[in-house]
């Protein structure tokens, strides 16, 4: 009986609620940016706007205007972007220039964390005219596993590829792989970077170097495999494989990591660590990785700095950005607050977005890897390259050394 005459109570303060302040539902306008090459020659409509939120992925396309108009949102933190590929005769025809360098060129624009709160908001998204160079950094498997049946992490397994865009062999002696800073806090942020160096070097823990005494060729569409290990690790756990067929290996020389004696040696040319002369992987990201050529023979003279603002300490590299040639910046995908973009090691216009694991604590067997964006008539595969991570990679715990999606 009580609850039959609270009944009426409860109907007169629901009859009274505001219920004003529950979310609605929002529409917001994306206005495109042409480069400054592009904005009196290239067309502002039909290009596709990607919004990603919680890992749903949203698209329009621009309109004359290149406006893309996105409804039924949620107010969110969005990361946005858009990019289309230029052939080198598009590029011709629409800047008068030749393109060179490379075999087509990239426009791409994006915008992290990007706060939508307002009904009929508009968010302007530049964008930047890139060459696609012929040789990417195409894979990272950085999260290593674990031992069968077991959480005790194994690392061995660790290896990056290289792949080759081009339709012609391409030769890779002498190319440097570097390694950013992963100090926690940050040796430099970004922010460092710019008020110390003027946006013009990278931080590096490790340099190392493939060999420069002869060719060292990737076919088209080819891989070129490096390890720290070229063993067969595939009886440690079903994420492991084999990689006794790697091109290069960082042999360390304190022997704590199995090496094979009839691959080839991968020299360490700098590292922040004392007798580390192995690839240091961070299981769990954050890091940025890059590739890069110079005729500069000094590596060894560029300076040496310690984490901002301090005299002491470990000591890095600084690394002239103008030399990379493609970069990859890995995020710690943290358990409460996911990647924090803050951490970026990376300029945008070496990678604008940012690629991260599932797990939090690495031991997943996931591998980081570009997507597949179309197949040549001739078999040979085209690999995502808008110099943002967000978009080119993808994340998979059964793709295998030197595979590629379809």
């Amino acid at each position: 009986m009580k609850a039959l005459l609270y009944l009426p109570i409860l109907l007169l303060f629901a009859s009274c609620a505001d219920f004003s302040d529950a979310t609605k539902e929002i529409s917001a306008r994306i206005q495109l940016q042409l480069p400054d090459e592009l904005a009196s020659t290239g067309a502002l409509a039909g290009h596709t706007v990607t919004m990603t939120v919680g890992g749903q992925r949203l698209q329009a396309e621009t309109d004359a205007q290149g406006i893309a108009t996105f409804s039924d949102l949620v107010p969110d933190i969005y990361d946005i972007s858009c990019s289309w590929e230029l052939s080198a005769s598009e590029y011709q025809q629409l800047t008068g220039k030749e393109l060179t360098g490379g075999t087509s060129c990239t426009v791409s624009g994006s915008q992290n964390t990007c706060l939508l709160q307002t009904d009929g908001q508009t968010v302007t998204l530049s964008t930047l005219l890139s060459i696609n160079q012929d040789i990417l950094i195409s894979k990272i498997y950085y999260a290593g596993s674990a031992y069968e049946g077991t959480t005790r992490a194994y690392t061995a397994g660790q290896y990056m590829e290289l792949y080759n865009q081009s339709a012609t062999p391409t030769d890779v002696s002498g190319l440097y792989i570097g390694f950013t800073e992963t100090d926690n806090p940050q040796a430099y942020t970004l922010d460092n970077l710019h008020e110390a160096y003027a946006d013009s070097v990278l931080v590096v823990k490790q340099i190392f170097q493939i060999p420069a005494d002869s060719p060292v060729m990737i076919q088209p569409g080819g891989t070129l495999l490096i390890t720290n290990s070229a063993v067969d690790h595939s009886d440690v756990s079903q994420f492991e494989h084999s990689l006794l067929d790697a091109d290069f290996e960082a042999k360390d020389s304190r022997a704590r990591i199995q090496n094979n004696p009839a691959t080839p040696t991968l020299p360490v040319i700098y590292c922040s660590y004392s007798n580390m002369t192995y690839i240091n992987f961070q299981n769990t990201g954050l890091m940025g990785v890059v590739i890069f050529r110079t005729n500069d023979d000094n590596i060894n003279d560029w300076p040496l700095v310690y984490p901002y603002g301090k005299t002491a300490g470990q000591l890095f590299k600084l690394l002239p950005k103008r030399y990379v040639i493609d970069g990859v910046e890995c995020l710690s995908n943290k358990t409460t607050t996911g990647p924090e973009p803050s951490s970026k090691r990376l300029y945008s216009d070496i990678d604008a977005g940012y690629v991260y694991i599932n797990a939090s604590n690495g031991k997943s067997g996931e591998v980081v890897y570009r997507r597949t964006v179309r197949v040549t008539e001739d078999g040979r595969k085209i690999l995502a390259d808008t110099n943002n991570s967000s978009a080119d990679f993808q994340v998979s715990t059964t793709i295998k050394p030197r595979e590629y999606d379809e």
